[in-house]
């Protein structure tokens, strides 16, 4: 992955993770890959792609379940349309 420099890498990999979330890579409701495999994938430390992940969690693109892993959270009009989270 190639990093521009005025941006930080933990938000590039968030950037990677929403274009592949657009494009159709990772579906709603599928899981993404863990931060192991991200560092590993996309050339960062777990660190960065744990801060990139929790940012995509805060804002609501991804959600996690205890035990399973992080998925895409279906698109804003399914949750807003529901009044509740992807969680249930």
């Amino acid at each position: 992955m190639d990093f521009k420099p005025d941006e930080l890498r933990w938000q590039a990999v968030a950037n990677e993770i929403r274009r592949r979330i657009a494009e159709g890579v990772y579906q709603p409701g599928m899981p993404v890959p863990g931060e192991p495999r991200l560092a590993v994938e996309l050339g960062v430390a777990k660190g960065t792609a744990r801060r990139a992940l929790n940012a995509l969690l805060a804002d609501g693109t991804l959600y996690s379940v205890l035990g399973k892993g992080t998925f895409v959270s279906p698109p804003n009009d399914a949750k807003t349309s529901e009044g509740q989270s992807p969680r249930g």
